[in-house]
């Protein structure tokens, strides 16, 4: 199953219409659409925006980790490596890229999920929009990522970077 309809399949688990998310995510109604037919194919700002909106993480809506998918926003590419569930949380594990330029600006995700980057080369800048944190290689950062966030490079050189992504499970439910 591709993207687009495991969006449409969460969506309308939910009991959400189409217009409804495309309005809570901030993303255009057609833009959803096409995304769900599979007419579109979504950033990764835009899959965070959504799967914000249907309080799950970024993997529900992905290929299965072993197809190791490859997501791409304005400045970030990120590979999945691996997830974890556990009773309180569940997580995502991803080799990172940030490439020189203009900061990619991340929408909230939804309460309570936390993100934790290891920087192995170049110097990045990331964190909270109005309280941005940066690290060199060794480096960690850590940051509650239910407010807008971004991720730029000091410099010019690409940083490499590990993202650990941790969403806490609603009690009483699994993802």
């Amino acid at each position: 199953m591709d993207v687009g309809p495991r969006i449409r399949a969460l969506r309308m688990a939910r009991g959400i219409s189409l217009s409804e998310l495309a309005r809570l995510a901030g993303v255009g109604k057609a833009t959803l659409s096409g995304l769900e037919n599979g007419a579109r194919n979504p950033t990764l700002e835009t899959l965070y925006a959504i799967t914000a909106q249907l309080g799950v993480p970024l993997t529900a809506v992905l290929s299965a980790p072993e197809e190791t998918p490859t997501v791409r926003g304005a400045a970030v590419g990120a590979t999945l490596l691996e997830v974890f569930h556990d009773r309180d949380a569940t997580y995502e594990l991803y080799r990172m890229r940030v490439s020189p330029g203009p900061a990619q600006l991340s929408p909230a995700h939804q309460a309570g999920v936390t993100e934790h980057v290891t920087v192995f080369s170049g110097t990045l800048r990331a964190g909270p929009v109005d309280a941005p944190l940066t690290a060199g290689p060794g480096g960690y950062l850590r940051w509650t990522s239910d407010v807008p966030h971004s991720y730029a490079t000091v410099g010019d050189e690409q940083v490499r970077a590990s993202l650990l992504l941790r969403y806490p499970r609603p009690s009483g439910k699994d993802n």
